[in-house]
């Protein structure tokens, strides 16, 4: 595994595009930083700090730098996509295979290198939001800071499923900017669907279908907080209640999506004709 992992870190940090781009897919998240001390200033009526919202509070910092985060991820998605379509325009793949690469070691080789900048991701977010939570937090008790850190495994999960769609499409099209349009071709297509199905059925029927389709599987794993933070300051309104947790049946949705576009990628590898 540390050899087909060392392979594929060789390969991206010798590219300058790759290089700048893995870089800006970690700085970015972490502007959340720049959000916990930004202060709004209304005309000298009064002044508006984020950090005393409450929102960097423990636990719900954790469902906050999450979901913040996780919008950043397209940026390493260009760096998948880019890994594919550079083997293909340099001729490497057909070169690593001639040095004795296997078609099943190459999509490995990718799927850790995919696995391996989702844990860092997950790691740095994880120290960000544990420092950000007791500088703002007024409770630091070890029970209340490790309460919803079910947000980072959803994290992690969400990465390695969004990033393997990337390189199965970058297998299937083997250009860059094809399989970034067909992120976007996949999310308009899951939508009309649950249109389909909402017709003929019922919203209820086609809610429950559409939690199986690869993008919004991804999505409800981290639901979005802004409606949790209208709860805190408003708990009277029962019309603000929603099931905003982490779910271990989503979490095997999107594991399974995972298996299945690694799975496809090494069938598309082992097909063609190189």
């Amino acid at each position: 595994m540390l050899r087909l992992l060392n392979l594929e870190l060789q390969k991206l940090l010798l590219n300058r595009t790759s290089k700048v781009l893995i870089f800006i897919s970690f700085v970015l998240p972490f502007t959340v930083l720049i959000l916990s001390s930004i202060k709004i200033d209304f005309f000298g009526f009064f002044t508006l700090e984020l950090g005393e919202l409450g929102i960097f509070n423990f636990p719900i910092i954790w469902h906050i730098t999450t979901f913040f985060a996780s919008q950043f991820k397209f940026f390493f998605a260009i760096v998948v996509v880019s890994m594919i379509g550079n083997e293909y325009s340099n001729k490497t793949l057909k070169q690593n295979l001639i040095d004795g690469l296997s078609k099943k070691e190459f999509i490995l080789s990718k799927f850790y290198t995919i696995v391996f900048f989702s844990l860092i991701a997950t790691l740095l977010i994880a120290l960000a939001s544990f420092f950000i939570g007791l500088y703002y937090s007024s409770y630091t008790e070890a029970a209340i800071i490790v309460r919803e850190t079910s947000f980072l495994l959803a994290y992690f999960v969400k990465l390695i499923g969004f990033f393997s769609l990337c390189l199965f499409f970058g297998m299937l099209v083997k250009r860059s900017a094809f399989a970034l349009a067909f992120l976007f071709i996949l999310y308009i297509l899951e939508w009309i669907v649950f249109g389909i199905i909402s017709w003929q059925a019922n919203m209820d029927l086609a809610g429950k279908i559409q939690a199986f389709f690869p993008l919004k599987s991804m999505y409800n794993l981290i639901d979005q907080p802004f409606q949790r933070v209208m709860m805190t300051k408003f708990p009277e309104k029962g019309d603000l209640m929603y099931d905003y947790a982490v779910h271990w049946h989503e979490i095997f949705i999107v594991l399974g999506w995972t298996a299945i576009f690694i799975f496809l990628s090494y069938r598309l590898l082992k097909k063609r004709d190189l």
